[in-house]
Parts: structure tokens; C-alpha cells; sequence
């Protein structure tokens, strides 16, 4: 399959002249592995026994070869990192090493945590500009440098929606329908329960566990639900799990970029309103929701209200991919009046926009996010936001008189 380019290879490329290794984390089959190829001259992958047991003999055989040297699955020999970070102090030159993983090990007082050393790249399965099913027209630098919105419809259907949100992003879903990406998915999902989180640290987790509490996140995704909730709809009416084997099944989980929540954003105000600090709820895509529910298109479309949240997820799954490429950061708004916004893209220099998440486009659905962000607007103290604007599934991109922008998902873009 050719290789579809990806928001990251320009983070890549820039941090590779930045700094000695660059690190790539996401979950298992988000494409980090080729994606590193394009950037890497020479490579070993350490999920290969062969590797294995060379690294066992002498390790710094594996840091051996043309660079920038892809060392993939890195996190199952967590001590190379060690070795890598020698190796980059010893050569004093910039771009070494790619390491690629889908896991985070667990922090170990062994290994060095490499300031001035490391870059970090987070990597989330595909968005819809990179898929093609975005035109891209409206980028998200141009919302956030203050350029007018206006865009024909994309063309996008709700039932259109409703295919990508079971295909997903994953490269390996490319050109597969959803039936069959479906079925992958699933597959995808039984992996994670019998085999991933077991061989995360050797813990013994049960994988009946680890199924339930997928089933009440998928249930619960993009929402603020707390571990007792996620617990309780577990448990059912036998109640089997504990709230603390909840807590350590959503680690592993976290760890393995199976689960991408939100944080809160804390803004300062111009009342004394109290903000709600819990995280929202997502998935790393939600086509694994629906995997983990075995969900058709035809399914979404007759529950249209969890549909709106599976779809208020693949948004954000893209704005996070695409802040992250302006150096920017994700969270949410919630305060204890009830107002809210889905997602706040704070840059790096504390400057902000909020953005309001809607299947729909019709008249009904947008004025009152367009009046939410109006709100929101005049309760933060500071700087006015770059932007505020309503993401939608179908409909035009255009300015409003009141100035929120109305961005059809089909046009959105890095």
C-alpha cells in the first residue's frame, strides 16, 4: 500500500534536526512504524527474537547502522533506552534515533528520563484530511490566525459519517468497508483484552475485566463518567470489580493509548464560578467504540444520540492531531453553571480558542453552541479567544454575524 502522508511527518523532520532520538508513541497499528521508515535510513525492530537475543549479548549492537536509526517496539527492551541516550551523548550530533512504541513502560528508577535529549511525538490514528475524506480547505492554523470561514458543503452525509466513524482512522482500514472494518476492529479489540495489557508488565488482568470496562467506556465515551460510574455499568447488577481493579485496568489501558481523555482546562474567570476538573472520555479512535458494542453504521444511525458523541470524538481525535502540530494542547470547559465547551486548543503562549461539537447543522443545533461560546467568551478573563467556532458533520463553512465560525468536518484540515 502506498504510504499516505501524515500531519507528523513535519514534526518528525523538525525535531529530527532539533535533537539526538525522537520518540513516537501511539496504539498498535496507528502507523507509527511507517511513518518513521519515511524519515528512517536504517532499522531493527525489537518485537523480533533474533533482536532480542542480540540485544541480550550486547546492545549496542542494535544502535549500530545509518541514521536516523528506527528502533521499533522499543518499550519491549525498556533498558535500550538507556543505551540510546548514551549514544546520543556520545556522538553530539542531532538526529539519531526514532524509537517507536505502542506502550508506555511503566517509570523505572533505572532509566533516565533524557532532558535535552528526547522529543516525544504522540501519534493517533488517522484524520479525515489524511484518509481524504476532508478536503482540508479550512485549516485549523487559518481559523486560529483569525481567516474568514467559507466553504461549499463537502458533501458528507450522516450515513457518510456513520461508515468512517465504524472504519476509523487506522491505516489498515484503508479501502476496506465497514463491515470488514468492523470485524478487524473487533479482532483489534480481542487482542488488547487476551494479550496486550498481559504482556504490558507481566501483571495478570482478566481479560472478561478488561472486555467489561471497555464496553462501559465505549457506552460512556465523551462524557466526564468517573471511575465509580465506569465501575458500576462494569459491574451491572452483580457487582464483580472493584473501583481500585477499575483504576488499574484504565492505567494499563492509558499506557497502551487505547483510551486519549481530555483533560479540563483551567482558565481564569471573571466570576467566582467553580470549573469541573474531571477528564472527558475518549478512545484513540472511535471506531474502537465501536468495535468494543459491535456496531454497524446501520446501529448508529437508529441511536443517534450516541452517535453524536462517537462523533464528537473522531473531532476531537482530528483537532488533536492538528493543535498538536501548532505546538498547541486539547482540553475541555466545564463549570459548575453548566456551561461547556467540547474542546479549548490552548497555544503555547496561553492564547485559546473554544470549539463546540455537533452532528447536526441545522439552525436548532447551532444557535444555541454559537450562544454557549458566546458565553464562555465573556466569562473567560484575558484576551479575547483566536476563535470561536462550531464543528459540524454536513452543511457550509461560513462566518456568522455574531462572529463564530461554522466549520463543516469535511473541510477541516492541519
Amino acid at each position: 500500500m502506498q504510504y499516505r502522508p501524515r500531519v507528523l511527518d513535519t514534526e518528525l523532520a523538525q525535531s529530527l534536526r532539533a535533537i539526538g532520538a525522537v520518540v513516537i508513541e501511539g496504539p498498535k497499528a496507528c502507523g507509527k512504524t511507517e511513518t518513521a521508515r519515511q524519515a528512517a535510513r536504517s532499522e531493527v525492530r525489537l518485537d523480533d527474537a533474533t533482536a532480542r537475543h542480540a540485544f541480550a549479548i550486547d546492545p549496542k549492537l542494535l544502535l549500530e547502522g545509518a541514521t536516523p536509526r528506527l528502533i521499533d517496539e522499543w518499550h519491549v527492551e525498556p533498558e535500550v533506552w538507556n543505551y540510546v541516550r548514551h549514544a546520543v551523548d556520545d556522538r553530539q550530533a542531532v538526529g539519531q534515533f526514532i524509537l517507536a512504541g505502542s506502550a508506555v513502560p511503566r517509570d523505572d528508577p533505572g532509566r533516565h528520563p533524557g532532558p535535552g535529549r528526547f522529543i516525544h511525538l504522540r501519534m493517533r490514528p488517522m484524520t479525515m484530511s489524511e484518509t481524504g475524506h476532508s478536503t482540508g480547505s479550512l485549516s485549523l492554523s487559518s481559523i486560529l490566525a483569525g481567516s474568514e470561514v467559507a466553504c461549499p458543503e463537502p458533501g458528507l452525509t450522516v450515513p457518510d459519517l456513520a461508515e468512517l466513524a465504524v472504519i476509523g482512522g487506522w491505516p489498515g482500514h484503508l479501502g476496506l468497508t465497514s463491515g470488514q472494518a468492523l470485524r478487524a476492529m473487533r479482532g483489534y479489540v480481542d487482542d488488547v483484552c487476551r494479550t496486550d495489557v498481559q504482556r504490558l508488565d507481566g501483571i495478570r488482568r482478566d481479560p472478561r475485566g478488561v472486555m467489561r470496562l471497555l464496553l462501559s467506556f465505549a457506552r460512556n465515551v465523551a462524557t466526564p463518567a468517573s471511575v465509580e460510574s465506569l465501575t458500576a455499568y462494569a459491574n451491572g447488577r452483580d457487582g464483580v470489580m472493584l473501583a481500585d481493579t477499575v483504576r488499574a485496568y484504565l492505567d494499563a489501558l492509558a499506557r497502551l493509548m487505547i483510551t486519549d481523555d481530555v483533560p479540563a482546562w483551567k482558565p481564569g474567570l471573571r466570576s467566582r464560578t467553580r470549573l469541573r476538573a474531571a477528564a472527558i472520555r475518549h478512545l484513540a479512535d472511535p471506531a474502537l467504540a465501536s468495535g468494543i458494542l459491535n456496531a454497524s453504521p446501520e446501529r448508529l444511525l437508529r441511536d443517534l444520540n450516541w452517535f453524536g458523541f462517537l462523533f464528537e470524538s473522531m473531532v476531537v481525535r482530528d483537532l488533536r492531531v492538528y493543535a498538536e502540530a501548532l505546538g498547541a494542547q486539547v482540553f475541555h470547559y466545564r463549570d459548575e453553571k453548566g456551561l461547556e465547551a467540547d474542546a479549548i486548543i490552548e497555544m503555547p503562549d496561553g492564547r485559546w480558542a473554544a470549539f463546540e461539537i455537533k452532528l447536526g447543522g441545522s439552525p436548532a443545533v447551532v444557535e444555541p453552541a454559537a450562544a454557549n461560546l458566546l458565553r464562555l467568551r465573556d466569562r473567560v478573563a484575558g484576551d479575547a479567544p483566536l476563535a470561536l467556532a462550531i464543528i459540524t458533520g454536513t452543511g457550509y463553512g461560513l462566518t456568522r454575524s455574531d462572529g463564530v465560525l461554522q466549520v463543516p468536518i469535511g473541510a477541516l484540515g492541519a
